[in-house]
């Protein structure tokens, strides 16, 4: 059990969670679940994190078939630019592995935003705490326990 799967059963949210097996070659990891799951990628989000000029690390929630528009996810949270985390950062500031970082149970929480194109899907799904693992909530659940806020992030 991971921590995600611990956050959204401690809060009583309602998610399942869906299993494939991950390819260790594989570094294109949303499109890779997309593939294995029979999903189409507009419906699975990834997280990523980005670091504002004053050092804040913030949480954005994209379509794995999307780029996070830096200039979009800055605006929403107040700053005049944004830069993508370094990879180790976010793995240690959140506990995950890159390609397994979910927004919930993260070690440290963060602002999260997330792309507003989830409000167009009963669930989506998102990384379970690792790779090969996602879990499926309803979109209100971001706000719901991570106070997100849903923003345009892919331009």
């Amino acid at each position: 059990m991971t921590p995600a799967v611990k956050a959204l059963e401690a809060a009583g949210a309602y998610f399942r969670v869906v299993e494939y097996a991950h390819d260790p070659a594989s570094t294109d990891y949303g499109q890779e679940a997309a593939d294995a799951m029979g999903v189409d990628g507009s419906q699975i989000f990834k997280t990523l994190l980005a670091e504002l000029p004053d050092g804040e690390l913030v949480v954005g929630v994209v379509p794995v078939v999307c780029l996070l528009d830096l200039k979009a996810i800055a605006k929403a949270a107040g700053a005049k630019k944004a830069t993508m985390a370094d990879p180790t950062v976010a793995e240690r500031r959140t506990g995950y592995v890159v390609g397994g970082i979910s927004p919930f149970g993260q070690r440290q929480q963060h602002r999260t935003f997330v792309d507003e194109s989830a409000e167009l899907y009963d669930e989506v799904f998102v990384s379970g705490g690792r790779r090969g693992m996602e879990v499926v909530v309803a979109p209100s659940t971001f706000a719901q326990l991570l106070d997100a806020t849903m923003a345009d992030l892919t331009g």
